[in-house]
């Protein structure tokens, strides 16, 4: 199988999960939109209602964060499951283990779309402007892409070895959650513990870039930014090479769990 033939069989998993998605609820393809707007107005009203929160513009600070994060969060904790929900085809066809996961990628890529434009849209009416820094965010979506991608090859590696990673992941995305700064400023820490925040947490430092750019008119550390793609670029490769090499391998563990 080529690549272009493998790209578009992962686009063609996507668009009929897609469709079979939507059809199964009434809204359809406005839950694309609706639950991660539902999801900042319950955070809003605890953050902002219930504890008093004095933060200037924190519904634009907190749906910047989450409806970046939530692309992380939903393709990462489906794609782990991937192999395993696809076992009935693992064991008919002859296809590369990394095409299941890919394929939740590219779902989760055309959801995300229709968010960040409804998140253009909902700083644009709070009076933010489309500036030329924008333009940092190619290079900005381009590494969260790629982070994307190598964090779902391995949860479904390790879920296709055994079923209790899955839960593992569930609780890593939730921590993730509250160490990624959504819900709080990682510039309101002391310099040296925000650092340390943006070094061990890609991220923080990632979900803060497009606070900056968006919100700030600022571009984001290019440096940093580009560590995060090579360093992920490379493990990305690196599952790619394993995942092709213990194709069997997780095949068969996929059959028998």
């Amino acid at each position: 199988m080529s690549f272009i033939q493998y790209l578009r069989l992962a686009d063609t998993m996507a668009r009929m999960a897609l469709r079979a998605d939507a059809a199964r609820y009434f809204l359809g393809y406005i839950w694309w939109v609706l639950e991660p707007l539902l999801w900042v107005g319950v955070f809003y009203l605890v953050f902002v209602v219930l504890l008093g929160s004095r933060e200037p513009n924190f519904l634009i600070f907190l749906a910047t964060g989450k409806l970046a994060f939530v692309w992380f969060s939903k393709t990462v904790s489906q794609a782990s499951n991937s192999i395993i929900n696809g076992r009935g085809l693992v064991g008919k066809i002859n296809v590369p283990m990394t095409l299941f996961p890919m394929a939740v990628v590219q779902e989760g890529l055309y959801r995300q779309v229709s968010v960040f434009i409804m998140l253009a849209a909902l700083l644009l009416s709070d009076g933010y402007v489309i500036t030329p820094t924008w333009w940092y965010l190619a290079p900005l979506l381009l590494v969260y892409y790629i982070l994307i991608v190598a964090c779902s090859f391995v949860g479904a590696c390790l879920v296709c070895i055994a079923r209790d990673f899955s839960q593992l992941i569930t609780l890593g995305v939730m921590f993730l959650l509250f160490m990624s700064g959504i819900f709080w400023d990682v510039r309101n820490l002391e310099p040296d513990k925000a650092q340390m925040v943006m070094d061990f947490n890609p991220l923080a430092f990632i979900l803060d870039a497009f606070r900056q750019i968006m919100m700030h008119n600022t571009p984001p550390d290019m440096v940093h930014l580009l560590t995060i793609g090579a360093g992920f670029g490379a493990l990305l490769c690196l599952m790619v090479l394993l995942m092709r090499g213990g194709s069997h391998y997780l095949a068969l563990k996929a059959l028998t769990s």
